[in-house]
């Protein structure tokens, strides 16, 4: 059994999902699985991941759920189910890591903490660039990263510097605002505590910051991951957002109401009938 499951959320993206999962295989530390989280994406992606099981020599699962919008929460709490790590970490399918991410993820793991990373946004034009060229950005140095920032191709680069910040990393430790869903990671027991991700938040947005709200109130702390777990973050057009003012009102009312563990979450799947594909 892995000690770490790292849970990739994806949806009709192949390209990205393939580079993201080439960068996982390149990583200095072993004894880890992968989860796709798929969101009800088409053919193609079970296509790249059964490709990628082949090449990668690394436990691959894919967890697949019917198209009905976006449900990622509750795709999310479907890959826990299937994932077997005590400590997951959660990414998205069109971020590239360094190979060192997962090295500095256990490095950082600590009972009683979660963690909360960073990430580089890259241009559409490097992103096309790179896709359409099977590159490796992962491992491009911190002088051809520079570069690219004086031509504007991504936004900054200090999440790729690697620091031993101490101490430092708590500085945080009961703050929620700024943690991204597209790279954090909590202790299994941490998420069962709290019951997952909450599945009423669908559509774009927020249903990170609730499940970071519970996880502090349920008594773990947050560890901050930069300088140590940046990722590469592929250009994509702006998601839909008609969901986001009913989902900001959700998380208003979870401010206010002290709750800890999910209305509707981890302990609801044993009792949803809804069709799930579960590929080892």
């Amino acid at each position: 059994m892995a000690d770490i499951s790292v849970i990739v959320s994806t949806y009709n993206r192949r390209d990205a999902l393939g580079a993201c999962l080439r960068s996982l295989g390149g990583q200095t530390t072993k004894n880890f699985e992968i989860v796709v989280a798929d969101d009800g994406s088409g053919p193609a992606t079970r296509e790249v991941v059964h490709t990628w099981k082949a090449k990668l020599g690394i436990p691959l699962t894919h967890v697949w759920q019917e198209d009905r919008g976006f449900r990622l929460a509750e795709i999310r709490n479907r890959a826990i189910a299937a994932s077997t790590g005590n400590y997951v970490v959660f990414l998205d399918g069109d971020c590239i890591v360094p190979p060192t991410f997962l090295a500095a993820h256990r490095a950082l793991a600590e009972p009683g903490f979660f963690v909360g990373g960073n990430r580089v946004l890259l241009s559409r034009s490097l992103t096309e660039e790179i896709l359409a060229n099977n590159l490796e950005p992962e491992r491009w140095s911190l002088v051809c990263w520079a570069r690219r920032r004086a031509r504007g191709e991504i936004n900054r680069v200090l999440p790729l510097i690697r620091l031993p910040l101490g101490p430092l990393r708590k500085r945080l430790a009961t703050e929620w605002e700024g943690v991204r869903g597209g790279n954090f990671a909590f202790h299994r027991a941490d998420l069962e505590r709290v019951d997952g991700f909450e599945t009423a938040f669908t559509g774009w947005g927020l249903e990170d910051s609730d499940i970071v709200i519970r996880t502090i109130r349920a008594g773990a702390r947050r560890k901050d991951g930069r300088f140590a777990t940046g990722v590469l973050h592929l250009w994509h057009s702006e998601a839909d957002r008609s969901r986001f003012a009913a989902n900001k009102t959700q998380l208003a009312e979870l401010i206010t109401s002290g709750r800890v563990r999910a209305v509707s979450g981890l302990s609801s799947l044993t009792h949803d009938r809804e069709p799930v594909a579960v590929a080892q």
